[in-house]
């Protein structure tokens, strides 16, 4: 279950971080995004992210 658990918490790790760009608006792509300055999808980035990174843990036990 390792290389499962690493996957899936990078993945989740980097889109979380593509979300809490987008939500605080430092990231604007694609432009037409309707997540773009949209606060409440920084904190589900953060969370995503948070999950990612408790994957990620999970794989290195």
């Amino acid at each position: 279950m390792r290389i499962p658990f690493l996957t899936l918490g990078l993945l989740a790790f980097a889109i979380g971080l593509l979300w809490i760009g987008q939500g605080t608006g430092f990231v604007a792509w694609p432009r037409s995004s309707f997540m773009i300055s949209q606060m409440q999808w920084a904190w589900y980035g953060a969370a995503l992210a948070a999950v990612g990174l408790g994957l990620m843990w999970l794989s290195r036990r």
